[in-house]
């Protein structure tokens, strides 16, 4: 039988949406940009998001290791059997630029599996929500809500594609002729981009770089596979929460389940093809990493 997580994913949920009225509230106010190391930017609204959902949870779940996106990380995190992973502002560039690509996030590991997921839109006010076991819903800026599944798309010809908006490069021209895909949008966040593949609308995301983190994918990956999909490394692996490092080092590929292995050898074949045009490529991973020269930009996946 499986656990009942209810109140994980209500207060989860509560906290994700005052949260994202938080980060919306700063719209024509002083955003106080800085850069991390690295150059990723951080705004006075990520810093309030990150703090109050770390404060909130902190209060719900006290015995609950916390990893928030904008708090050193601490180690003694990987001794707890359940782990807070969030992201304050996924999509932060987006948010920048006031563009309605970006999201709050936040999920639970219980015993190293992502188990409990939000995702929650400050423009439009909807949130995506899913518990393994329980299944996954989408909730409107007025409360209704509603069941949400995969699609059931098996023809990769069908596939209706959502990719990175920032990275626009060969990579995604090679990837969508060699399945034959003619429908393709592109936006900043990653759980945005993974909430519209659990809901249905969307049949699957790729991105087998190596700059996004496991708060990026905890909560998304919660929802899709509640959802009845499936997201693994772009090798086809089980995504890693339990490391000190906190990158996913072999990319994100995230679908309805039903095109996965389709998907994932289009990825296997490209990177083979220019791993083989470029042998003097030591990124770790080779050029089919969009961190790789033939992606010059690291911005938002």
């Amino acid at each position: 039988m499986a656990k009942d997580y209810s109140r994980e994913l209500e207060i989860a949920r509560a906290v994700a949406l005052e949260a994202a009225a938080v980060v919306a509230s700063f719209k024509g106010r002083p955003l106080g940009v800085e850069h991390k190391a690295g150059g990723e930017p951080v705004s006075l609204a990520d810093l309030e998001s990150s703090a109050l959902i770390v404060r909130r949870l902190a209060e719900a779940f006290p015995d609950d290791a916390i990893l928030s996106e904008e708090v050193p990380d601490e180690p003694s995190r990987l001794e707890k059997s359940r782990v807070w992973m969030i992201d304050p502002i996924d999509g932060t560039r987006d948010f920048l630029r006031g563009e309605p690509g970006y999201v709050v996030m936040i999920g639970l590991c219980v015993e190293g599996r992502p188990t409990v997921g939000v995702v929650a839109q400050p423009t439009t006010g909807n949130v995506w929500i899913g518990a393994l076991g329980m299944g996954a819903w989408k909730q409107d800026v007025d409360g209704k809500r509603e069941a949400i599944h995969i699609s059931k798309i098996t023809d990769p010809r069908d596939i209706r594609l959502v990719s990175s908006k920032s990275h626009r490069m060969e990579y995604y021209e090679r990837f969508r002729r060699a399945l034959g895909i003619t429908d393709e949008i592109a936006l900043g966040s990653v759980g945005l981009k993974v909430a519209l593949v659990s809901e249905g609308t969307r049949d699957l995301y790729v991105y087998p770089g190596s700059q996004t983190k496991i708060w990026d994918s905890c909560g998304p990956e919660a929802i899709l596979t509640a959802a009845g999909g499936k997201m693994t490394d772009s090798d086809g692996n089980a995504l890693c929460y339990t490391n000190l490092d906190l990158h996913n080092p072999r990319g994100l590929v995230a679908s309805n389940g039903l095109i996965h292995a389709q998907a994932l050898a289009a990825v296997a074949n490209l990177r083979a093809e220019i791993s083989a045009n470029a042998p003097n490529d030591h990124a770790g991973g080779g050029a089919s990493r969009l961190d790789s020269p033939m992606a010059r930009k690291k911005t938002t996946t």
